[in-house]
């Protein structure tokens, strides 16, 4: 065994590199692992699904980014989130997937006290239009995942919206916001003792029983 370590250790001083350099990595891969990882926990128990489903869903090629919005339109549908993710994959924007289950732009808006910049201001104009007339609305990819994440962040970590906006505006992700914010350890502690058994059962995209949580502020 020490023979093997000497071996690794020469060869590495022989290529250039740090021995420790490995280990160093190893442990920045870890934790950013981990950072993902409570990510998805957090998404798990703020739609009441079983953690390992916000997994698989992953695994279909959803971004991170745009699990908050599977769930979301899985809530408001009533259907699986397997069924918003098929429909994705099929080439759908998500604006196409929400009116096809009458989802409408009332639902997304996300009432704030400021004039929000960049990058909620392009939809946040829309909503200037009088309420009778926001059946006009159409929101592109981007403006669904921001007032879903919006959404998301802010109800789940106890954030006002304006103070979400403000850290996105300054670190220019989702999750660098999210991990902002549960630093701050504001997630709700009731969400986060639910156990995936208990949470299996509203696996299916049931809106009802999670009492408007998919929703959050400022839902209809």
């Amino acid at each position: 065994m020490r023979t093997h370590v000497r071996v690794i250790f020469a060869a590495s001083l022989m290529l250039g590199l740090s021995p420790f350099a490995t280990h160093a990595g190893a442990q920045t891969a870890v934790a950013a692992s981990f950072q993902i990882g409570d990510f998805r926990l957090a998404v798990s128990n703020y739609y009441h699904v079983p953690e390992r489903e916000v997994v698989v869903i992953h695994e279909r090629r959803v971004r991170d980014e745009e699990l908050p919005v599977v769930f979301f339109m899985a809530q408001h549908a009533h259907v699986s989130p397997s069924v918003i993710v098929d429909l994705r994959l099929r080439g759908m924007s998500w604006w196409s997937i929400s009116t096809r289950y009458h989802i409408g732009p009332e639902v997304y808006y996300v009432p704030v006290s400021v004039a929000p910049g960049p990058p909620y201001g392009k939809a946040y104009g829309y909503y200037k239009k009088p309420r009778n007339q926001w059946k006009t609305i159409v929101l592109s990819d981007d403006d669904v995942v921001n007032m879903v994440q919006l959404r998301f962040v802010s109800d789940h970590y106890h954030m006002s919206p304006e103070k979400v906006m403000e850290s996105r505006g300054k670190s220019g992700s989702f999750m660098a916001v999210h991990r902002e914010a549960s630093s701050h350890g504001n997630s709700k502690k009731g969400d986060d003792k639910k156990s995936s058994a208990s949470q299996g059962s509203n696996s299916q995209g049931n809106g009802n029983s999670s009492n408007g949580r998919g929703r959050g502020r400022g839902g209809l």
